[in-house]
């Protein structure tokens, strides 16, 4: 999953109550916020998109100008994947991001802004991406949440043998190195990092599979969302 989101939950029986909320003073009836998808009841609004669509931008690096439809969409699939994998949260063990874990993501993804270099200018950084520093905090912390819940829910369940490693150092590993040129290395030195490679493969596979199922198991509407070639959902 690409990509790092998050999404309020509301009950359906109180939107008209938190769509009046947001029309100003004087001016009744007038909507500022919109319902973009729904998955099993939670709602997910326009403000919400609009909000992963900033985190995903600052930490991918790219201007949130030059997003095409099928970024966006593809922000809002995640968005959906999240309310799915949360749903799983409270039957699976593992142990939540701290805020230091938090941070060391962020700080990995702040080296994309050299201009950053002092807290105030990573400040106007976060302001430039309409983001604060204790909403992205919080907002890392639940990607890592999801990634963890994804390992712990599928990674035990991947055994990766001797023959497939041997066949991917063999079909894959070594060719790549004599087209770059580089020395031969021995299979016992790269074992463990192919073997990782292999689970990490594995592991996003498995999550397609799981993300496809819970959606099938589902009520996902998106009546706010464009149309796009993606199949909705999201990889690692």
């Amino acid at each position: 999953m690409h990509g790092l989101r998050t999404s309020r939950t509301f009950l359906i029986a109180a939107l008209a109550a938190l769509l009046s909320a947001f029309a100003p003073a004087g001016h009744a009836g007038q909507v500022i916020d919109r319902i973009v998808a729904t998955v099993n009841g939670h709602i997910i609004l326009q403000s919400d998109w609009d909000e992963a669509l900033r985190y995903e931008a600052l930490l991918s690096g790219r201007p949130l100008v030059d997003f095409t439809d099928d970024d966006r969409r593809a922000v809002l699939d995640g968005l959906i994947d999240e309310e799915l994998l949360g749903e799983q949260m409270k039957s699976t063990s593992f142990r939540h991001a701290s805020e230091a874990d938090a941070l060391a993501q962020i700080n990995q993804a702040r080296t994309q802004y050299p201009q950053a270099v002092t807290a105030e200018a990573w400040q106007a950084v976060l302001t430039g991406f309409g983001l604060n520093e204790k909403s992205l905090t919080s907002h890392v912390q639940q990607q890592i949440d999801l990634m963890r819940l994804v390992d712990a829910h599928l990674r035990p369940t991947v055994q990766i043998d001797s023959k497939t490693i041997e066949a991917y150092y063999r079909d894959k590993f070594v060719p790549q190195l004599k087209q770059s040129g580089a020395d031969d290395v021995p299979l016992d030195q790269v074992s463990g990092k192919i073997r990782e490679l292999l689970t990490e493969e594995k592991v996003n596979e498995l999550m397609v599979s799981w993300l496809t199922s819970l959606r099938s198991e589902s009520q996902v509407n998106m009546p706010g969302a464009p149309e796009s070639s993606g199949d909705g959902v999201q990889t690692r």
